[in-house]
């Protein structure tokens, strides 16, 4: 028989009796963080105070005429859909629908606008004609991943630190759905600039909006920003903790190339600020699986420096 003191010393498992937990087996692990934010380049918002079903879009009621309205935006403008809500702190609205938001993470194009609908089968007018549907805003937005029924780790680290941001940064600050990465919660993302983070404390999650706020970033917790190649957030990552670089807007893509004409997992990136990185890209053997939900272990991707040239 196993012991209680055993028990606990296994990879995953959590010391409060909840069994296997992925974001405990990574931090068990220290699986790396960094170039795993998703690829989108916008993102669309839509309240729905839930609950939601373990897909967003498949689970959030929506008649099939909306779903494939939502689908065809998503899709024509590479952008990742988010059911959101506030906190329960905050209360919820108790009929799906209201505001609803398009997100531009471009480099150099972002910007928010927002817009309001009395129920989701308005969705596919008002998508079609954003500016006349929506507004723009200059408020920046946190969602927090918050969703239980995709990931428990996400409702379980990620509500408390929904709930610290709500009390800073009440209108800003949204639960959201699976944004990736369930093992790195709590996860955080930054709009307009897509900055994804992981691992963040509820004690830090006023402060890290603050110095979003003025145009700054740790490091340490963030994933990637959305959008980007993983090999650019690798080199960014690398770039940024050689320089101790918290800018937001420091070290933007100039170029990625393929470097090494035998090793295809070799990438060469240009930065502003005339840096330059070469990463390695290398797939780590995971003992246990990455998600709560998956039934096998997997890999996981992370980028090697290779070397760095700047100033």
């Amino acid at each position: 028989m196993t012991s209680t003191s055993e028990a606990t010393a296994q990879p995953g498992l959590d010391d409060d009796g909840a069994g296997f937990r992925c974001s405990q087996a990574a931090r068990d692990r220290d699986d790396p963080l960094f170039a795993s934010a998703p690829p989108a380049q916008r993102w669309l918002l839509v309240e729905h105070p839930g609950p939601w079903g373990p897909q967003a879009l498949g689970g959030a009621g929506f008649a099939a005429d909306v779903v494939e309205a939502i689908d065809r935006f998503c899709g024509a403008h590479s952008a990742r859909f988010q059911l959101i809500r506030r906190t329960a702190a905050r209360g919820a609205r108790t009929e799906a629908g209201g505001r609803f938001a398009v997100v531009d993470s471009r480099i150099g194009h972002e910007s928010v606008r927002w817009g309001r609908v009395d129920s989701p089968e308005e969705l596919p007018a008002a998508l079609a004609d954003l500016d006349a549907s929506t507004e723009v805003s200059d408020e920046p937005v946190f969602l927090v991943c918050a969703h239980g029924r995709h990931d428990a780790c996400c409702a379980v680290r990620g509500r408390p630190v929904a709930a610290v941001l709500a009390a800073t940064h009440g209108e800003r600050t949204w639960e959201t759905t699976h944004t990736g990465g369930d093992r790195f919660a709590a996860n955080v993302v930054l709009l307009p600039h897509g900055l994804v983070l992981g691992r963040v404390p509820a004690t830090e999650a006023g402060s890290i909006a603050d110095r979003y706020c003025a145009g700054e970033v740790d490091p340490v917790l963030v994933r990637g920003r959305a959008g980007l190649a993983p090999a650019v957030q690798g080199a960014q990552h690398h770039a940024r903790l050689t320089l101790d670089e918290h800018r937001i807007d420091a070290l933007a893509p100039v170029s990625a190339r393929q470097s090494d004409p035998t090793d295809a997992a070799v990438w060469t990136i240009e930065l502003t600020g005339d840096v330059t990185v070469t990463v390695r890209e290398r797939w780590i053997p995971s003992p246990t699986p990455l998600t709560c939900g998956a039934g096998r272990a997997a890999s996981m991707r992370t980028y090697d420096l290779v070397a760095f040239d700047g100033p």
